[in-house]
């Protein structure tokens, strides 16, 4: 994203490359999931500790009213990912008749700040923001220090959860020039009457809400914001309305910076949540 501090689901295994495992004595278990009944505070990623910011993260609001809404939020890949290359390269079922590996390590900035690391940040600062409002969220892996879970089992905890909205937070990792900003990918053609028409209004409202928020859409990737994908494992295997969010390339230079910074995740988080809460309330 060109840069404006920006924002940015591992259903669907889409960036650069994606990997994951949990922490020592405490993996993370395929399949399970972690539901926020309270407000969550981010916690340390296991990789390159991003720079410091003056930004503090917001105070708990206080929560409202149950709104009967559920939201699913996919960050993508894991922690533990690489150090556990033969589970995550495993072939699992990945939809339209097709096999992917579990899942992939995903990518970095160039100073080593990991895809993972800035999906599980911005995933429990959106969760805390939709918790404070009343919807219940469900986060498809408990930590950032275990493996997986595989696409097909993130998949899985969506449809599961009868989910009102799945999104699955990314960031890419495109060494072309000039490569910048982000984009939002739908399942397509569509398999089931939730990956038709609700699946690409989520898509496009988180679209809208992103780029109202000041980061531009990509200039390397789909059109005008959004990518219609039929090769992502968690969109293919999906019955809820769902959607993929690359929040941007983090091999560019500024993207990278408001990536690393807590003041940038916050942002990110920001605007995507509040574009779910815009999806809901149609």
């Amino acid at each position: 994203m060109g840069l404006v501090l920006a924002i940015g689901l591992t259903l669907f295994a889409a960036c650069g490359v994606d990997t994951a495992a949990p922490p020592a004595g405490n993996p993370s278990a395929p399949g399970t999931t972690t539901v926020f009944t309270t407000l969550p505070q981010p916690s340390p990623s296991s990789s390159a500790a991003p720079p410091s910011s003056s930004a503090p993260v917001p105070p708990p609001a206080t929560q409202q009213p149950k709104t009967g809404k559920v939201v699913v939020l996919d960050p993508g890949h894991n922690g533990g990912n690489a150090s556990k290359p033969g589970e995550i390269n495993k072939q699992v079922p990945a939809g339209r008749g097709k096999t992917k590996p579990c899942n992939t390590t995903g990518t970095s900035t160039n100073s080593g700040y990991s895809e993972h690391a800035f999906t599980w940040d911005v995933s429990q600062r959106i969760a805390q923001a939709l918790t404070a409002k009343g919807i219940r969220v469900v986060l498809t892996r408990q930590n950032d220090t275990g493996v997986g879970p595989c696409v097909n089992e993130r998949a899985a905890i969506g449809n599961d959860a009868q989910a009102d909205a799945v999104v699955s937070i990314h960031a890419d990792g495109s060494n072309s020039a000039g490569a910048h900003g982000f984009h939002v990918a739908y399942p397509a053609p569509p398999l089931n009457a939730q990956q038709g028409e609700p699946s690409v209004k989520l898509a496009t409202v988180l679209r809208d809400g992103i780029r109202a928020g000041g980061f531009p859409t990509s200039t390397y990737l789909g059109s005008n914001g959004l990518a219609p994908r039929a090769d992502l494992g968690g969109l293919n295997l999906s019955t809820r309305p769902s959607a993929l969010v690359e929040c941007g390339n983090m091999r560019n230079a500024d993207e990278a910076a408001a990536m690393s910074s807590e003041e940038g995740r916050q942002q990110y988080a920001a605007v995507i949540a509040k574009a779910i809460e815009d999806y809901l309330a149609r």
